[in-house]
């Protein structure tokens, strides 16, 4: 007992110091952490201002000029979407892709996640509050220079929003018609 008192006395400040040692700094030009920071906290104020009611979201959905965003999974977007929606996955976002469907950067862009959606636990899963995919797309479209963006605000029953549906779910699962 006394020589593992001992060994704790002799190395437990050792391995203190160790701790103490700041984080071997590994290059990469293609992440910046602190960049992404700043992008999130100069966005916050914008974001908070362009978040629409359901029924402000259905209107400008409808205006000519409007693309309609939905940035989940292929799969998940097959299964369930709004109606007029068009679909690129938030992991294949970069200057072409984004580029090949909204080509004009003040274009009016209309995003919503699985955040804003209850009951389609399959097509529609919910994200931790603060993994939402709203957030997220809203800061990469305005990295990217994107800067007409609104989103969808409210959390809304899949069986009773007035916003059109659409998928392999919609029929099947919600007993609502596609549009």
């Amino acid at each position: 007992m006394k020589s593992l008192l001992f060994v704790s006395l002799v190395f437990a400040p050792a391995g203190l110091l160790c701790a103490a040692e700041p984080p071997v700094q590994i290059p990469n030009p293609l992440i910046d952490y602190a960049a992404y920071r700043e992008e999130v906290q100069r966005v916050e104020p914008i974001r908070e201002t362009r978040r629409l009611a359901e029924g402000d979201f259905l209107r400008i959905t409808r205006e000519p000029g409007t693309v309609l965003l939905d940035a989940r999974s292929g799969p998940m977007f097959q299964r369930l979407h709004v109606a007029g929606a068009v679909n690129l996955s938030f992991p294949d976002f970069n200057a072409a892709s984004l580029a090949a469907i909204i080509p004009d950067k003040s274009t009016r862009i209309l995003i919503y996640c699985n955040n804003n959606f209850l009951g389609s636990p399959i097509a529609m899963t919910s994200k931790t509050a603060a993994a939402s995919l709203n957030v997220s797309t809203f800061v990469a479209l305005h990295s990217y220079g994107y800067t007409n963006v609104y989103e969808l605000g409210p959390l809304l029953d899949v069986k009773t929003t007035v916003l059109p549906l659409s998928g392999t779910d919609t029929e099947r699962k919600l007993g609502r018609i596609a549009p």
